[in-house]
Formats: structure tokens, sequence, C-alpha cells
């Protein structure tokens, strides 16, 4: 199905921005534009977006990237990628959004999720699905809609509604109307079975999800719909969809079982690339699709922190310690090290391992001789000791590092990449091009148009060079490091 044009746009709808890019088959950027998404936080715990805005970002960052690539007419074809787990809940009949999307840091449904686990539901649900009864995922997100928007209950009584998670809204968008997820989002939402084809009507009955509201769940690329020749000028092919952490480990070229990545965007994100196997956790890790090819799937365990940049973005915007996140290396690079200052950066909760979501942030060690440089690399150090938490989880379940590949927008950060190198004494890998999220996407897109003969061959052409990062820390100061956060973890 190629069309003319030899170039791929990536839609990256991202938790605060919406991004658009257009890459070549070589992985070589011809457009890129960027907006960001107004954040809502209605009451304590509670997140919420938006999606009309989601849509008009994604369609204006479209346009511009398109025109950057030379025009729609060298678009062969689009990948989307998404924050995953946050919902959207819409009519299908007049397109229009019925209710604040709510986003997959929102701890809203946290007492749902404790009622559940108290009924002893947890084990089995996890045994399905492969996740954990928590408000990060979707279906008690897409319960509580029903429940307390009068809109979104008279449009299910009336069968007009429609649920699913950004990367479905926007296809719906996009097209006019297809009703689709695919298989890697869909098993964010603890209504498919890791080894189901499609929504389970248990689990559905169990969370109290209409199974006629939600999407068509579809491979991760191919023929998956068609753009509408109104908004970009001619009908483009959508061809890959992922979430994006799933994409991202594609990016990285994460293809081979035991390969790891994390990504330290908004949250962290390990993913272990498990192949055919199906991923089993006694450390209260994830299993979740990787991705599904041809009907045929690809599983991996996950481990999700839900604060990584966002507490950067707090010190700056929050609390005034920084001006620009860059500024935090600078910050970090001044002392020779935290000074005893400890930051547990449970500002949505505790995820993996611990799953805590009553948990609060700390800031413990600080006395008169505390600065702003401590604090600001403290916060940076909690990234390397919350990996460290998750390394150890992901050995007990028998899927030990050997070597980490970083990417997200903290990546780029030196300080941040030798600290994890240090930390977790493992050899670090980065890419040049550390915007992973969007280059699976492209990879997807472009195995779905037939560009590639596969992901491996994707992988080969686009993703570009690397840079390395080795352990270079005394044993007695990491053991110290840990014993601090252990400590400091034991008080939230």
């Amino acid at each position: 199905m190629p069309r003319q044009g030899d170039l791929i746009l990536v839609l990256d709808a991202g938790t605060t921005s919406t991004r658009a890019m257009v890459f070549d088959c070589a992985g070589a950027v011809h457009g890129l534009a960027q907006r960001e998404l107004v954040q809502h936080y209605p009451r304590p715990g509670w997140v919420e977006h938006d999606a009309g805005e989601i849509w008009q970002a994604t369609l204006a960052v479209a346009r511009e990237a398109i025109a950057q690539g030379g025009g729609a007419e060298r678009i062969a074809c689009i990948g989307i990628t998404n924050q995953r787990e946050t919902v959207v809940a819409w009519d299908r009949t007049s397109g229009e959004p019925l209710a604040r999307a709510i986003v997959w840091q929102d701890r809203r449904t946290a007492d749902a999720c404790a009622g559940l686990r108290a009924a002893g539901h947890e084990a089995a649900v996890q045994e399905r699905t492969g996740l954990l009864l928590d408000p990060y995922f979707s279906a008690t997100k897409l319960r509580w809609l029903l429940d307390h928007v009068p809109a979104v209950r008279d449009g299910a009584g009336a069968g007009r509604l429609a649920f699913g998670t950004v990367e479905s809204w926007l296809v719906f968008k996009l097209t006019g109307g297809a009703h689709l997820t695919d298989a890697s989002n869909a098993s964010r939402t603890s209504l498919l079975p890791l080894a189901g084809a499609s929504w389970d009507a248990g689990l559905c009955d169990l969370f109290g999800v209409p199974a006629g509201s939600l999407p068509d769940v579809v491979d991760n690329c191919g023929s998956l719909g068609t753009v509408s020749p109104d908004l970009f000028g001619t009908a483009i092919p959508i061809t890959g969809l992922a979430g994006d952490q799933q994409s991202a480990t594609i990016g990285q070229g994460c293809l081979a079982p035991g390969e790891t990545k994390a990504t330290f965007g908004t949250g962290a994100f390990v993913l272990t690339n498990m192949g055919e196997a199906l991923p089993r956790s006694c450390h209260r890790l994830l299993g979740t699709v990787l991705c599904q090819l041809g009907g045929k799937r690809r599983y991996a365990l996950e481990g999700s922190v839900f604060v990584a940049g966002s507490l950067i973005k707090w010190l700056r915007d929050s609390l005034g310690l920084i001006v620009t996140a860059a500024e935090s290396e600078a910050l970090a690079r001044q002392v020779p090290d935290s000074g005893g200052v400890v930051i547990v950066p449970a500002l949505s909760g505790l995820g993996a391992p611990h799953w805590r979501p009553e948990a609060r942030a700390s800031i413990t060690g600080m006395s008169f001789a505390t600065g702003r440089a401590h604090i600001v690399r403290a916060a940076l150090e909690a990234m390397a000791l919350q990996a460290h938490d998750l390394a150890v989880a992901f050995a007990g379940d028998g899927a030990p590092w050997t070597a980490l590949r970083i990417d997200g927008g903290m990546s780029a950060n030196d300080w941040i990449a030798q600290d994890l190198a240090d930390l977790l004494a493992l050899p670090v890998e980065r890419p040049d091009f550390v915007e992973t999220t969007a280059l699976g996407a492209a990879m997807l897109a472009g195995v779905g148009a037939g560009l590639f003969a596969s992901l491996d061959d994707a992988a080969k052409a686009m993703r570009g060079t690397v840079r390395g990062f080795v352990p270079d820390l005394g044993e007695d100061v990491r053991s110290a490091r840990l014993e601090l956060w252990r400590r400091a973890l034991a008080g939230v």
C-alpha cells in the first residue's frame, strides 16, 4: 500500500504537550512542531486534560510539520503514539467530548481500587491482565465517568457513548468515525486479557464498563485507517499505533527477549522484552503487550514510576528553585553530594514496585547547611534510586538487567545518565536521538506501510548512533545512598 510519498508523519500525544514529527526512512527529521497542553488539577490527586484541546493541538502541529516536510503529498503514512491509560469519553454521533479526559496520573479512583482489592479481586485481575488494581489504569476511570458525569451516563443509555484512550480519540477524529485501539494501549485498561484477542466480558462486568462503548482491538501496524482528505488536503493512511512506552521500547531497538529500556519523561517507565512468553510477576511489576503484529503478540515486563521529569517541573513551577529544567544539571554539579538530603517524589503516590497511592512526597535530611543545589541534586538522584528499586524487582522476577537503554527528555542530562550507571552498577546506553517514542511509532508505521519488511529492518535503518556511560562509584558510597533512600521510603 505505499503511497507516492517517502516520509512518515508521527503524532506524539504526550502528557504535557502534543508534537508532530516528520521522519524519512533513515531516521532523519524533516519537520517538527509542538504545543503545550494545559494541565487541569480540579482537586488534590485529580489530573485532567481537555480532549478537544488535544485534538486541536494535534491537528495544528500536524499541519505545521507537514508543511515543513514539503507538503502532504510527501507523507507516505502516519504513526500515532500517546500517553497511555488516559481516558476520553465522547459522543460517537456528534464526535464531541462528553467530559474532560482523566489523565493516567489521576488518583481519584483509589478508594474504588481498594474496595476491589478488599473483595479479593486483585489476584484474578493480575493473572488475566498482568496489571494490579490501581487508579493508574483505565477501567476504574471509565466507571467513574459513568457514575459522576451525567452526559456520559446519558450517552451510554442512548447508545452513543464511545470510550477510548488518546490514540483511539485521535483516530476517531482523523478518520471521521473509526473507533479502534491497538493491542498495546488496550492492554493498559484492565479489560483485555494478555492472552485474549479482545475485551473480556467478565472484566467489563467487574469494573462496570459497557463493552459496547469500547473500540475494536487491532494490530500495532498495518492498514488501520485513512485520514479524511479535508484535514490535510489528501487521504493519508494510518499504519502504526502504540502506547508511548511500548513505542519507545521499539524505538530503542529492544526487539529481542531480555533487552531493556527506561524512558525518563513525566514519569519513568522501564520495559524488558519478554518475547512471546506471558509475563508474570511476583514483585508487583506489570505484564503488558509490547506489540501485536499479524495477530501475534510480543510481551514485556514493566515497572512504572509516576514522577520523574514532573518533579523537576514542580521544583521550577511550584517552588521556584530553578528557572529552567536544564539548570538542574549545573546545580547538581556544584556540590559533591546531596548533603544527606533525600527526596521521595511521591507527588501522585508511589508506583512500582511499591504501589502505594496514598503515599505523599517528602524531603528529608535537611540542615542549615542545605542549599538550593543540594535539593536539586537530591531530586535528580531520586531518578536512579527509583530505578534501583525496579532493578531489584525485575531480577526477582527472573529478568535481571544486564544493561539499560535510556531515552526521554530527562535522559539528555549527562549527570542523570552517569548517576544511573553508578547506582545500578550497569552500563547505560543513550541514543544520540533521544526522542525514541516518536521514532518507534515511525518504525511501526513504516512497517505497516510496507516501507520496511520488519521492525528489525526499521530499527537498523532508523535508530542511529549511541553513547555509553559506565559505572564509576565506590560501593561504600552507593550503599550509603541506598540506605538513606530506604529510611526515607519508610517514612512516607
